[in-house]
């Protein structure tokens, strides 16, 4: 089984052990993919898209304040490194709508803060021009703590489609997984500890 069709059939054994079977089947019931246009166009603005993201866009279309079927959800659908907390998934539209997002990290890519313990994993760039990041996900609270990218321009010793998590209070930017696929297993590795029920 290949690793997006892993990921979303652990994920929804996740949801069914906690007991939210009716919160699952309602949102399966009325979530839908990325429009064909939309994937395209994400394709244009990056080129380097990992085909997992893509076929998750396609199975739905972001899960954070997204309209479907005349009702808005918010629904935790991914994680990270943060033990036991949940994250959504941006839809195409909000993806490319935060296409220049790297450019608000400016400061921290060309380490101002480093003297205040500001801690940027070395396989981020420290030069901001050009710096291409994909905004995929915020975390449970609006992304003010925490937001998730697949960088595209890594120093030399970073990977080129790795995956970064911003984290505020105290702040760092890290690595977590050098690819999305390897993020996605890392989650699945952690047995979706991100859906649990004191957070549900």
């Amino acid at each position: 089984m290949k690793t997006v069709e892993k990921y979303l059939k652990g994920l929804k054994n996740a949801y069914f052990e906690i007991g939210e079977e009716e919160g699952w089947e309602h949102f399966e019931s009325i979530k839908h993919g990325a429009k064909k246009e939309d994937i395209i166009e994400l394709k244009k603005e990056y080129p380097l898209i990992p085909d997992s993201l893509v076929k998750l866009l396609e199975y739905v279309d972001g899960t954070y304040f997204r309209e479907y079927e005349g009702e808005t959800i918010v629904f935790y659908f991914l994680g990270s490194d943060v033990e036991e907390y949940p994250y959504y998934l941006l839809s195409c539209e909000q993806i490319l709508k935060n296409k220049d997002i790297a450019e608000k990290y400016s400061d921290y890519i060309e380490r101002a803060y480093e003297e205040d313990g500001v801690e940027i994993d070395k396989r981020i760039t420290s030069v901001s021009d050009g710096v291409k990041w994909l905004h995929f996900s915020d975390c449970m609270n609006n992304g003010g703590t925490s937001r998730l990218f697949i960088d595209f321009t890594p120093s030399e010793s970073g990977k080129v489609g790795q995956v970064l998590r911003f984290l505020h209070d105290p702040d760092e930017i890290m690595v977590i997984a050098d690819s999305f696929d390897d993020y996605l297993k890392m989650l699945m590795e952690d047995e979706y500890a991100f859906i649990n029920e004191d957070i549900m």
